[in-house]
C-alpha cells in the first residue's frame, strides 16, 4: 500500500490524536523485526474496513485492537488511520475467536482448528487453553503432542501481551516497545523496573532521557543513586559528542549537575561507584584528575601501546638508498619533487612509523604516489584506506591503486557490532596507508592497529589543521603533538596549486588572515563571496545560488555535484533550515512517494545521508545517497548509496537525514564540485578558523560563501581554543602514568 502524500501528513500531539477500536479482520502486512504493520480494521460506525497503520509486537486476525493517532486522506486508497499507539488484546467474540485462532498465531492450530476449538468451547476457549490444556483432547484430531505444542505457543503470546501492556503502560510507544521485547524477551518486565536506565546503554534509539522518563513513571526518584549513576555516563557521552575522551571531575559535576538537576556530592558518590565497578576510569590529564568511559580509555592506551611497538626497528623491506629511489621515481612518474618532498619520500623509506601532514596544493599525493611507486617496485605488499567511501574513491583515483574504507578494510562483524579483522586474523600487508587521518577517532584507530601486523610499517596521511574527528579523540593532533614519530610536515604550495583561488584563501584562514573577496577582474574565479546580511535573505540566496546560478554559470548538477555546508545545524542558514528549503527547491514534487518520519518528510529522489555506522547494512556516518524506491507495504525505503541498492525500514529512518545541505563536521573527508557555505553572525557559537578552513577545503571547483565579512572575519581570528581532554598525546609522550 502506498503512502500517503506528504500533504495528508500532520504530526500528531496530545491534542489533535483520535481514539479508535476494533476488529482485524486482515493483517496485511507485519513486520516482525520492527513492529510495522498495515491492518484491516472493523470498525463501528464504518461500513468499509479502516486501514491502520502502525507498530504492534504482534497482530493477529480477530484480535481487538485499541489506537490512537490521526486520520489521513491517501490519494490512491482513500482514508486511513495512522497509529501512534497501537495495543491488540484477544478477541471477546465467537467470530472474532475463530480468525484469532485460525490466524497462524498459535502454533498447533490453523483454520480447521480454530473453528472445531471455537466450537467446542466457545467464549471460555482461552481459559480452557492456558487453565485446563488436557480438555483439548475432547477435539477430535488433537492428541498429547498438539497440545503440548498449543499449550507452549500460547505462554510465549501471553508473555509478549503482558511486556508489550507494560511497557505501554509506562510510556514507551510501540515502536520503542517492539525494540525493547526483541533486546531482552521474556526477562524484559522484570530487567526494565530494576534498571530502567540500562535501556539507553542496550537498546539503539533510546537515550537517557527516555530511559529517565520511563524510570520517573515507575516511582524511581530524581535524586535517587541509579539515576545519578546512569546520569554520569549521560554527562560523559554529551562530552564525547562534543569530541571528549573524559572530562575533569569537577567539569563532569558541574555538567551533570546541570544535566540532572542533583546535589553534587550525591554525583561523587555516584562517579565512586561508577569507578569502583568499572564502567568508568579515573585518570591525570595535565595534572588534572579526570574521569572516562571505560571503553575510550582502554582505547588510547591501546593505540599508545600498538604505536610504540610498530615504531620499532627497520622497514620489512630493509634498508634503500634514497639517492638512488628519488631520482628513479621522479622519471618514472614524470616529475620533479621539491626539497620537502624528497625529505618526505626518504624519510618514509626508512621508518616504520611516518605522518605527513600539511594543507591544500603542498604535494600530499604526489608523495605518497612516489612512495607507492618505489616500494611497489620491491614487491611490497600495500593495503590503502580512508575514513569515507569517497575519500576512499578519491585515493584509488590519485595512487591508481585500490583503497577500501577503513571498516570495509577490517570487516565489518554485524553480529559483534565489532570488526573481522584485528590480533587473531591481522591485515596481510607490508605497509598500511591511512589518508584523511584528521577524521579517525580513537575507537577506530585502535581497531585499526589492531588489526595491524607487528612487521608492518604505517604511513598517516592528513591535514592536522583540519577540523579533528566527528567521534572522540584528536588522534592525528596527537600523534604529531607527542613527538613520538618521524612526521613531514608540508607548508610549500606548488605552482599549479597556487593559480586557484580555494587553495591560497584556505592558506590565508589558516594562516588567520581574511580570505580575498575580490572577484578578478575578468570574473573567472572558484572562489565567490555573496554579501547578505540578514539570515532571511541568506537563505534564499543560498538556495538560488544552488539550484540556479551555479548549474547555470558552471554547469554543475545541483543535487549531485553542489553541496552545502552549514557551520551548525539550527537557524534559517542551518543545515536543517537550509534542508528543508533545497528539498522544497529540488524535489518537492508532491506526487512522489514519501514518508514521514522523526521530523522529515523522505521523498522519491531525496539526496540524503547515513548518520550513524551500520556494520549490517555496511553504511557509515557521513556516507550519502539517493532515496530511490518506496514500498509502504513492505514499510521500507530503497536508498542508492553509490550503486549499492540498501533496504531501510520505516522504523530505522532515524539512522538517516536529508544531505542537500549537511554540517561542515559532517562533511570531513569528503570532496565535492562546488561548496557553498553560508557565514552568518548566527552561527557565532560555532565561528572558527579551523571550521571554515574544512569547509574551504572541501570544495574542488568552486567555493561561494553566503552571509556576513564580520561573521568570516570572526571567524578567521578564532582558532579554536577549546582542546579537547585526551589521554593519548600523554601516554605517547611518556610523561605520566595512570592513577586509578
Amino acid at each position: 500500500m502506498p503512502n500517503p502524500s506528504p500533504s495528508a501528513q500532520t504530526r500528531p500531539t496530545a491534542e489533535n490524536r483520535e481514539p479508535l477500536s476494533g476488529l482485524v479482520e486482515r493483517v496485511t502486512y507485519h513486520n516482525a523485526e520492527n513492529g510495522y504493520c498495515v491492518l484491516r480494521v472493523k470498525v463501528r460506525g464504518h461500513k468499509e474496513l479502516v486501514t491502520v497503520v502502525g507498530h504492534a509486537a504482534s497482530v493477529s486476525p480477530g484480535e481487538h485492537v485499541h489506537a490512537s493517532g490521526l486520520w489521513e486522506q491517501h490519494r490512491e486508497h482513500g482514508p486511513q488511520f495512522r497509529a501512534t499507539f497501537l495495543r491488540s488484546a484477544p478477541p471477546t467474540t465467537l467470530e472474532g475467536i475463530e480468525k484469532y485462532l485460525g490466524s497462524g498465531l498459535i502454533k498447533g492450530i490453523g483454520p480447521v482448528y480454530g473453528r472445531k476449538l471455537a466450537q467446542a468451547f466457545g467464549e471460555r476457549v482461552f481459559d480452557v487453553i492456558e487453565t485446563q490444556p488436557q480438555r483439548l483432547i475432547e477435539v477430535p484430531g488433537i492428541g498429547p503432542k498438539r497440545i503440548a505444542k498449543i499449550t507452549r505457543a500460547w505462554a510465549e503470546q501471553k508473555i509478549v501481551r503482558e511486556i508489550m501492556v507494560f511497557l505501554q503502560s509506562h510510556g514507551v510507544s510501540t515502536s520503542r516497545a517492539v525494540r525493547i521485547f526483541k533486546t531482552y524477551g521474556a526477562d524484559a518486565i522484570p530487567l526494565v523496573t530494576e534498571n530502567p536506565y540500562r535501556l539507553a546503554r542496550d537498546i539503539r534509539g533510546i537515550g537517557f532521557k527516555t530511559a529517565d522518563t520511563i524510570a520517573e513513571r515507575l516511582g524511581i526518584p530524581k535524586d535517587s543513586m541509579i539515576r545519578a549513576r546512569a546520569g554520569v555516563s549521560y554527562a560523559l557521552l554529551e562530552a564525547v559528542s562534543n569530541g571528549h575522551c573524559g572530562l575533569p571531575e569537577d567539569d563532569l559535576l558541574k555538567l551533570a549537575e546541570e544535566l540532572l538537576d542533583i546535589p553534587q556530592p550525591t554525583l561523587v558518590e555516584a562517579i565512586l561507584l561508577e569507578v569502583k565497578e568499572g564502567s568508568v576510569v579515573a585518570d591525570t590529564v595535565r595534572e588534572r584528575r579526570c574521569i572516562f568511559l571505560m571503553h575510550l580509555w582502554h582505547a588510547e592506551r591501546e593505540i599508545a601501546d600498538r604505536l610504540t611497538v610498530l615504531a620499532e626497528g627497520e622497514p620489512s623491506w630493509g634498508l634503500m638508498d634514497s639517492g638512488k629511489a628519488v631520482p628513479w621515481v621522479e622519471e618514472k612518474l614524470g616529475i620533479a619533487l621539491a626539497t620537502s618532498q624528497r625529505e618526505a619520500v626518504a624519510k618514509a623509506l626508512v621508518s616504520k612509523v611516518l605522518v605527513v601532514t600539511g594543507g591544500p596544493g603542498v604535494g600530499k599525493t604526489t608523495i605518497v604516489r612516489s612512495i607507492l611507486k618505489i616500494l611497489a617496485a620491491k614487491g611490497v605488499t600495500v593495503a590503502l584506506c580512508a575514513p569515507t567511501g569517497r575519500a576512499a574513491k578519491r585515493l584509488s583515483e590519485t595512487t591508481g591503486l585500490g583503497a577500501k574504507t577503513i571498516h570495509r578494510l577490517l570487516e565489518t562483524d554485524p553480529a559483534n557490532g565489532g570488526f573481522k579483522r584485528g590480533a587473531e586474523a591481522p591485515l596481510d600487508c607490508d605497509l598500511l596507508v591511512v589518508d584523511e587521518t584528521s577524521m579517525v577517532d580513537v575507537p577506530l584507530m585502535a581497531a585499526l592497529l589492531r588489526a595491524l601486523p607487528r612487521q608492518a610499517a604505517l604511513l598517516l596521511v592528513g591535514d592536522v589543521d583540519q577540523l579533528p574527528s566527528v567521534g572522540a579523540g584528536q588522534v592525528l593532533a596527537d600523534i604529531i603533538g607527542s613527538g613520538a614519530v618521524p612526521v613531514a610536515r608540508l607548508t610549500e604550495i606548488f605552482r599549479q596549486a597556487a593559480e586557484s583561488r580555494i587553495v591560497t584563501n584556505a592558506h590565508r584562514v589558516n594562516a588567520g588572515r581574511m580570505p580575498d573577496l575580490e572577484v578578478p577582474k575578468d570574473g573567472d574565479s572558484d572562489f565567490y563571496f555573496v554579501a547578505a546580511d540578514d539570515p532571511e535573505i541568506g537563505a534564499r540566496k543560498v538556495v538560488e545560488i544552488v539550484c540556479d546560478r551555479i548549474p547555470r554559470r558552471f554547469g554543475l548538477d545541483a543535487v549531485r555535484d553542489v553541496q552545502v555546508l552549514a557551520p551548525m545545524q539550527r537557524g534559517l542558514l542551518g543545515a536543517r533550515g537550509l534542508n528543508l528549503a533545497l528539498q522544497e527547491a529540488l524535489n518537492g514534487d508532491g506526487s512522489k512517494p514519501s514518508i514521514e518520519k522523526f521530523g522529515w518528510t523522505y521523498r522519491v529522489g531525496d539526496k540524503v545521508m547515513q548518520i550513524e555506522n551500520d556494520y549490517e547494512k555496511e553504511v557509515y556516518n557521513g556516507d550519502i545517497g539517493t532515496i530511490v524506491g518506496l514500498d509502504a507495504e513492505e514499510g521500507e525505503l530503497a536508498i542508492d548509496f553509490d550503486g549499492r541498492l540498501i533496504p531501510y525500514p520505516f522504523g530505522e529512518l532515524d539512522q538517516v537525514t536529508l544531505a542537500y545541505a549537511t554540517t561542515i563536521h559532517k562533511s570531513q573527508g569528503s570532496e565535492y564540485p562546488a561548496v557553498v557555505i553560508p557565514v552568518a553572525m548566527t552561527h557565532y557559537m560555532m565561528l572558527r578558523r579551523n571550521l571554515i578552513y574544512t569547509g574551504i577545503t572541501r570544495g574542488k571547483r568552486l567555493v561561494v560563501l553566503v552571509g556576513q565579512k564580520r561573521a568570516l572575519a570572526l571567524a578567521v581570528r578564532t582558532s579554536d581554543e577549546g582542546c579537547r581532554w585526551s589521554k593519548l598525546r600523554e601516554l605517547l609522550f611518556g610523561r605520566t602514568e595512570p592513577s586509578l
